[in-house]
């Protein structure tokens, strides 16, 4: 059993939350996320109210329920938060000599940078120096699976805790490694704690991967845009009646494609073959992610009307599968989420034996928001991981790498059938982006797509380099034995590229 290390950057506790139920219900290795929050502060199952002294948003703080045992705690930046979701053998006694291998893993980190003297303290648990609590413990463990963990004070703003009574403990104090004369910056911090936690838990093997601790700069040896692309990423156009219909089909609906915005190499055969991923939305994405085609200008206000305009679409098309995608719209509260439920209700009134397909923005992670989408039970949720973790702040700053995978936690929480997909040539290794398929199967996605990066513009990301079919060839073989039920991988492969034959293979 792979023990898989993940550093994650600045989550929010709610996407935390959802990402580590996905791992902790459906995966079958062990996993240490380790992170920073935004300020939170959280009760735990038995936590009192009063012991939270002040309304959370005057502080700029949020106030969240958690299943966690214990009181009320505080998470911020400059607090490392790790959240070890790990098979705990059964017994008697195994949650408290569990609860005590967080402590003695924390404890062994502290005392190897530089801190020798923080123990445990009788009746009291987390880990203390002296009668003042330096880290959290709260855990939780069902059938044999844990979650939650520790919440190490680094160097946090120690003010945060007059706020509230910390863990409903009033008579003692709360300290930091800085406070006790410890300066060490978070990065090595992780390191330690990551390097103690694989030889606690990882003889079956590691994995580690991090979000880059700050955003990377492309290779300086990246292709330069006047490359000749090899033979197999080059598509001949083949504009036939049947190309010339649909995008009249579009143009008299006022209809955007992403096959246009996006500069799809498979737009020819796919509208060939009658077929099209309708954007919705609007054609002015929010956003501004490195390798994206699509207009970052002041967004439009939404068109109630356009729902309609998609069903109809779909109708004359007599499509068997309608895809529907859209720009992100962090401008509007539900990030574009009832659009979707619209459409996806749309298409079902007109067309009531057409599956839908929907590629979706992560709607800034907003629970009520992905919700609508789910309830209007698209037949395939996609949402797409984009890149390895390394990469992210470089190819999508505005998004987050967990964040993704908590969305997809979420939608196959929901029982639908998930989707998402990776692009190759940006800079990462053939093992990041195994790294990436194991973490998107380890929330239960089913079907995953793996393409080659084509840079649309000069102001675009570059090329690092042209994987070959060889290599896509390996990675499919990869991805099904991780159990996906359908893995698309080869150079044009795109996250709509035979999506009526991908959601076909999940119900085979």
């Amino acid at each position: 059993m792979t023990l898989r290390v993940r550093w994650l950057g600045r989550v929010h506790y709610r996407d935390a939350h959802a990402l580590q139920h996905g791992l902790s219900e459906r995966s079958s290795d062990d996993h240490l996320l380790l992170l920073e929050h935004p300020h939170v502060y959280t009760l735990g199952v038995r936590a009192k109210r009063e012991h939270v002294l002040v309304d959370p948003a005057s502080v700029g703080a949020e106030l969240i329920e958690t299943d966690r045992g214990g009181d009320v705690t505080y998470h911020g930046p400059g607090q490392l938060v790790g959240y070890p979701i790990l098979s705990v053998p059964m017994g008697p006694g195994a949650v408290p000599n569990y609860v005590h291998a967080v402590e003695q893993l924390v404890i062994d980190a502290l005392d190897e940078l530089g801190l020798p003297g923080a123990g445990r303290l009788a009746d009291y648990p987390g880990v203390w120096v002296g009668d003042r609590k330096i880290c959290a413990i709260g855990v939780r463990v069902t059938r044999g699976r844990s979650m939650h963990g520790f919440a190490l004070n680094v160097d946090p703003d120690m003010r945060f805790f007059e706020h509230i009574v910390p863990c409903g403990i009033r008579d003692k104090a709360v300290t930091s490694m800085a406070a006790e004369g410890v300066d060490a910056p978070m990065e090595k911090v992780a390191d330690v704690v990551a390097r103690l936690a694989a030889e606690r838990w990882g003889a079956g093997g590691v994995d580690r991967q991090d979000v880059a601790w700050e955003r990377t700069l492309p290779s300086p040896d990246a292709l330069p845009l006047i490359t000749r692309k090899p033979g197999w990423v080059r598509v001949k156009a083949e504009m036939g009646p049947e190309f010339r219909e649909l995008k009249h089909t579009m143009r008299s609906l006022e209809l955007v494609t992403v096959c246009e915005e996006a500069g799809c190499p498979n737009i020819f055969e796919c509208w060939r073959d009658g077929t099209a991923t309708f954007m919705i939305n609007g054609e002015r994405c929010t956003r501004a992610c490195g390798f994206c085609l699509v207009d970052t200008s002041q967004p439009l206000p939404i068109d109630a009307e356009e729902p309609d305009r998609v069903a109809r679409a779909v109708e004359q098309m007599g499509l068997s599968h309608a895809v529907v995608t859209a720009v992100a719209r962090d401008d509007v509260p539900d990030g574009g989420a009832g659009a979707f439920a619209a459409t996806i209700d749309a298409i079902r009134r007109r067309c009531p034996d057409t599956a839908v397909e929907v590629l979706i923005p992560d709607c800034k992670g907003d629970p009520d928001a992905l919700a609508e989408v789910f309830a209007a039970r698209p037949d395939v949720l996609n949402h797409n991981l984009e890149t390895v973790a390394r990469l992210q702040r470089m190819v999508r700053p505005s998004a987050s790498y967990a964040r993704s995978l908590a969305v997809l936690a979420r939608a196959k929480a929901a029982g639908l059938t998930t989707k998402s997909g990776v692009m190759v040539g940006l800079g990462e290794t053939e093992h990041e982006v195994v790294a990436a398929l194991a973490d998107l199967r380890a929330v239960g996605v089913d079907i995953v797509t793996i393409g080659q990066y084509l840079r649309p513009s000069a102001d675009h990301l570059p090329v690092d380099r042209w994987w070959t079919p060889e290599e896509f060839e390996r990675i499919r073989v990869a991805g099904e034995a991780m159990g996906f039920a359908h893995v698309q991988s080869s150079p044009l492969t795109r996250s709509s590229y035979h999506a009526r034959q991908s959601a076909a293979s999940v119900h085979a």
